[in-house]
């Protein structure tokens, strides 16, 4: 059939002119909330719930822009620079926000949760209240099923032994540390749905097992092959789990947290570790032997990548300030490495120490863990909020 070029042209421009209609239709939707005083005025959950989920987004981003936060989500930052009334400020402070403006958040983040394809970090004020599924948390990085895991626990003012947790949640407006948190806080659907989350991350990461699931195996043996793929900081939680299900206390404080905020955890003041026996004393072995193997090649063979896959940058700058470690560096501008190698027994601190101590193949080591560390992700990489 023959084509006129102006009905192929006007069938071309059709397209274009719906998106820029589009794109025109919901600047102006936004253009309404540039004069709406989030300080004084309230929301109600019926004036967001036509707004898409990027309009969501960038309301969110007007009420913190008022105050001059810096964004690092790049759509909200660009948003922001486009608005002559928006003045960058590096000392923003979420204490700069009245509670009228908490509670406006707390609207806007609850329409953006409730409009999310699957659950993502900072929805789980949203689900409080909601039972959640593997199939609706969707898959996630290592550093972001963390703070799932934690945000629920935050919700409640936890406090948290790793600087980069407790700096996150202290970054959320909504997060108020308390004295008094304990597991005990959380009801019972929060508690099927850190279950949930737990089943869904070792799922996505194909883990035979993960801590918590040391109750399964109390009169059954783990093998090391049931092992891959977790990294050490798991290995050791592992392990100590073995001991905190008979009342073990412990001295390393990360542990001891841990294991407090677990709601089966009871605490025996007159535990000794000659107390675990049979299946229980054969699967620490196990445990520590595979332990033990991973950290002694850390000086001894190259680092592989399957090795460092599934690593979230944190996990990996344990294990290569380890290799430092087991060379006695003391951490002096690092205190939490610091205070995490001094809860091991092999760490023995050496003042005296220098990089030129290390082997050729500990140096390799080292940069092929930091070059794995720049592209790793980290827990910054989550939603902002």
């Amino acid at each position: 059939m023959k084509q006129f070029p102006h009905l192929r042209l006007r069938t071309l421009l059709i397209p274009i002119f719906l998106v820029v209609s589009c794109l025109a239709a919901q600047a102006q939707n936004m253009d309404r909330w540039q004069s709406f005083d989030f300080s004084k005025s309230s929301l109600k959950p019926a004036d967001v719930t036509s707004l898409e989920l990027h309009q969501l987004k960038l309301l969110r981003g007007i009420v913190f822009g008022r105050h001059g936060r810096i964004f690092k989500d790049a759509e909200i930052r660009i948003y922001l620079q486009d608005q002559n009334w928006y003045k960058p400020n590096a000392d923003f402070r979420n204490s700069m926000l009245n509670n009228t403006e908490r509670r406006n958040l707390d609207v806007i983040r609850i329409a953006e949760a409730s409009k999310h394809a699957t659950v993502q970090p900072g929805d789980m004020r949203y689900w409080q209240t909601r039972p959640l599924t593997v199939r609706k948390l969707g898959t996630h990085s290592g550093a972001e099923w963390r703070v799932l895991r934690s945000e629920v626990e935050a919700i409640h003012g936890k406090r948290f032994g790793e600087s980069w947790l407790q700096q996150y949640f202290e970054e959320r407006y909504w997060y108020k540390a308390s004295d008094n948190y304990g597991p005990k806080k959380l009801t019972t659907l929060e508690q099927k749905n850190l279950a949930t989350i737990a089943d869904a991350q070792k799922k996505s990461r194909k883990l035979a097992l993960a801590p918590g699931d040391m109750e399964l195996f109390e009169n059954k043996l783990i093998s090391e092959r049931m092992l891959h793929g977790l990294s050490l900081n798991e290995l050791r939680l592992l392990r100590n789990e073995i001991y905190a299900r008979h009342g073990r206390q412990f001295q390393a404080p990360w542990l001891s947290q841990y294991f407090y905020a677990q709601e089966w955890y009871q605490p025996i003041e007159t535990f000794k570790d000659e107390d675990v026996s049979g299946s229980d004393k054969q699967n620490v072995e196990t445990i520590v032997a595979y332990e033990n193997k991973i950290h002694d090649n850390l000086g001894r063979q190259p680092v592989t990548r399957s090795l460092l896959e599934g690593l979230f940058v944190e996990d990996a700058a344990k294990m290569r300030n380890e290799i430092y470690a087991r060379r006695g560096k003391v951490f002096t501008k690092e205190p939490w490495f610091q205070t995490y190698f001094e809860s091991f027994a092999w760490y023995k601190a050496n003042p005296e120490f220098a990089d030129a101590q290390l082997t050729p193949l500990e140096k390799r080591n080292i940069a092929a863990i930091t070059a794995y560390e720049r592209r790793a992700v980290s827990a910054m990489s989550v939603i902002e909020g």
